[in-house]
């Protein structure tokens, strides 16, 4: 995905939440979740499929859906939602790999604690400044 400023997938920001890294890093990783679930078994499309397909998809609906005329302290609230269903989404990456539907999974691991680390860090920044007088 090329990173230009203020833009997104080659397609002119509009909403302010379309430039956050955060939000782009969880549109990267929804697409690479969608990649390795085509492969799972067929039987697991209502079980596990949609489930860790919904849960990555959350994460950057979250970001989303109050990046607006909301307060920071509203926008916390949803990113420690996003951070929720990020976890979700790395527990359903663990099921996978345990049911052997894929072999290597270190890389979308790897993204997912990058991810992980990014919203703690906003978390930590939006509850500070919270703070401030």
């Amino acid at each position: 995905m090329g990173k230009q400023q203020g833009k997104l997938l080659d397609v002119e920001a509009y909403f302010s939440f379309e430039q956050l890294e955060v939000y782009q890093k969880s549109i990267a990783l929804i697409a690479r979740v969608y990649e390795l679930t085509k492969n799972f078994p067929v039987d697991e499309r209502s079980g596990l499929t949609s489930q860790i397909r919904r849960a990555a998809n959350s994460i950057a609906l979250n970001i989303a859906e109050v990046k607006g005329p909301s307060s920071d302290r509203d926008f916390v609230r949803f990113l420690y939602q996003a951070r929720g269903s990020l976890l979700e989404t790395v527990a359903a990456l663990h099921i996978a790999k345990t049911l052997a539907f894929s072999d290597d999974l270190s890389q979308l691991l790897k993204s997912c604690r990058e991810l992980n680390h990014r919203l703690n860090a906003l978390i930590s920044y939006l509850e500070a400044s919270d703070l401030r007088p």
